[in-house]
């Protein structure tokens, strides 16, 4: 009994210890590629061939199409070295006739040998670069293939012609069938990247098929010769999976920014219409999510738009997950700023056109965004305050009540009527019409001062009319005082002289 326990115990570590690619199955022998028959198969049915497909019957798939994709970079490359050849051969017939024509003014002159020799070594070289391209099998097909086109486009270029038009034109021809061969080869890698797509989806490995892609894809120009250059370089703008290709992604790219741009203008509008009916909401706050609104529609604009210009979005992405810890570590303080701009916009301790007091400023609050508030103080200087140093330290709201109390204390001589001077006072008060009739305004007699008898004013006011109040009493108080024979001490010292009699 205690061996099976033992033994089943041993099982479950077993079980959970190792990795379930370790006990999987083997992929079959005997599965073959099903979608490689048409290198030309519609794109949009191959992706649909490939859905059903295991990752083991993809691995065979993929195999098939690199080997129809090697293929044709063998094509391409052959192509290549016999338009370097014939290239090779153009040159060394230049100097052939050079020597020819040395030779000729030479002969007239009455000495020929030196100028013999020359031609005679210049034709050696011609020979041997013509026998370089005839010996070659691959190379003399690809030349007979670019020089079948010619033809069958009007021109006069064919393998048999020797002259220096004849070596011109068939290497413009090798160019151009260069150029149909590499479209050739984009369309296989458009539709071999189906299979892959769908493979790494399937939990398959993608990297050294990646990496062939990769290093067998682009075009050479070869800028020593403008003739060639310009060849290729035509060719591939009027080539249907070259520049005609890329000219359709860059319109769908534009009209695609263009109408998500337009997108984000109407779902900007929507949701500033939908969050202005939210009460609880404050005008930072719907502004904050109308502009958010806006951007995630252009954010997602962009991502479509390079998805049509036919850039895999998953590396970008991953590049910018990666680059975001880099970038949270170096920006900590801006961070900081992000978060607490989010609280503020979440537990709403002032609006915009409040008057605050913040991190030692006061002003009006005229914008804020994720990371800064800005202020207009009273004599209308622009304050920048950034936001952790607003939430992390005490925040005062002078507008943003209902009804705010003014503090006055106004002081009278000993000698002066105590009563006389607060019926004045309440008659100020109540004679005031910006002032409030509830709360009631308090008026009291408050302390014994050393140089006066103080009495508090505290009258209630709108947030918006304090300090019109506040002067107004201030000069009605010292206005009535004076009518009213009360006096308004000032600070008094008494000096008391001793003199000291002579003994």
């Amino acid at each position: 009994m205690k061996k099976s326990l033992k033994t089943l115990l041993w099982l479950v570590i077993a079980l959970a210890v190792i990795p379930n690619f370790a006990i999987a199955a083997e992929c079959p022998s005997d599965i073959k590629a099903i979608t490689n028959d048409d290198p030309n198969i519609p794109i949009k049915v191959l992706a649909q061939r490939v859905k059903p497909l295991t990752k083991c019957e993809l691995e065979v798939e993929a195999q098939a199409w690199v080997l129809l994709l090697q293929k044709k970079i063998t094509e391409i490359s052959n192509a290549e070295v016999a338009a370097l050849y014939k290239k090779d051969e153009i040159q060394k017939a230049e100097k052939v006739e050079e020597a020819l024509e040395d030779a000729n003014k030479v002969k007239e002159g009455g000495d020929s040998e030196e100028a013999k020799k020359a031609s005679q070594e210049a034709k050696k070289a011609l020979k041997e670069a013509e026998e370089k391209l005839s010996e070659d099998k691959t190379l003399q097909k690809a030349v007979e293939i670019a020089a079948t086109k010619a033809k069958e486009e009007g021109k006069s270029a064919t393998p048999s012609e020797t002259s220096k038009e004849g070596k011109a034109e068939l290497k413009t021809a090798l160019i151009e069938h260069i150029n149909s061969l590499i479209a050739e080869r984009t369309a296989l890698i458009d539709r071999f990247n189906i299979v892959l797509t769908e493979l790494t989806a399937k939990g398959g490995t993608t990297v050294e098929y990646d990496a062939y892609i990769k290093a067998v894809s682009g075009i050479k120009v070869d800028v020593t010769d403008a003739g060639a250059t310009w060849t290729t370089i035509t060719g591939w703008l009027m080539s249907e999976e070259g520049g005609f290709r890329w000219a359709v992604n860059l319109i769908q790219f534009l009209v695609i920014i263009i109408l998500f741009y337009l997108l984000s203008i109407i779902a900007g509008k929507a949701a500033q219409k939908a969050f202005s009916k939210m009460k609880q909401f404050s005008t930072l706050l719907r502004d904050f999510l109308v502009l958010t609104t806006r951007r995630l529609t252009l954010l997602v604009g962009l991502f479509v738009g390079l998805s049509a210009l036919e850039i895999n979005i998953g590396p970008v992405l991953a590049i910018i997950g990666a680059a975001g810890f880099v970038i949270a570590f170096a920006l900590q303080n801006s961070l900081s700023n992000f978060a607490s701009g989010i609280l503020m916009l979440l537990y709403r301790p002032f609006d915009i056109g409040e008057v605050v007091k913040v991190a030692g400023t006061l002003g009006s609050v005229e914008s804020m965004n994720l990371l800064s508030t800005q202020l207009r103080t009273p004599d209308n200087q622009l304050v920048i305050v950034p936001n952790n140093s607003v939430w992390g330290d005490v925040i005062v709201n002078v507008t943003g009540i209902t009804e705010r109390r003014i503090d006055l204390v106004f002081g009278i001589g000993y000698s002066d009527d105590i009563d006389k001077a607060q019926r004045i006072l309440e008659e100020i008060v109540s004679e005031h019409k910006l002032i409030l009739k509830n709360p009631g305004a308090k008026v009291k007699l408050h302390e014994l001062a050393d140089s006066s008898v103080n009495f508090i004013c505290r009258p209630w006011v709108r947030p918006d009319d304090y300090w019109d109040v506040y002067w107004d009493i201030t000069r009605e108080v010292k206005r009535r005082f004076d009518a009213e024979g009360i006096s308004i001490p000032f600070p008094q010292h008494d000096v008391h002289l001793y003199q000291v009699a002579n003994s």
